[in-house]
């Protein structure tokens, strides 16, 4: 059951975006090792605009990613690679349909 969620925004650096693309997809093994993420996708919508989205059980787990790894890396390599600062949004879950 997951009932928080976080939405980022990214938007790359013209000649960065292949870079965060890679470090999003470098990502998933440590949104794996977080038991409380439930979901985590990382989307691109156009050539420089990323998204994470990701979902979890409660506002612990939210913040436990937060605090976690994934979070650090974004922000130590922020002012190399985005264009602005990353928007990070917490949600509250509506509905989700998830696997099992």
């Amino acid at each position: 059951m997951v009932s928080v969620a976080l939405v980022a925004k990214l938007v790359a650096k013209g000649d960065r975006s292949e870079d965060v693309a890679q470090f999003l997809a470098s990502a998933l093994p440590m949104a794996e090792q977080e038991e409380a993420t439930i979901a985590w996708f990382a989307l691109r919508t156009d050539e420089t605009t990323f998204w994470i989205v990701d979902a979890f059980p409660d506002d612990d787990g939210r913040q436990a990613h937060l605090d976690g790894d994934i979070a650090a890396a974004l922000m130590a390599g922020a002012e190399e690679l985005l264009a602005e600062d990353p928007q990070i949004m917490p949600a509250d879950v509506l509905a989700a349909k998830l696997p099992g």
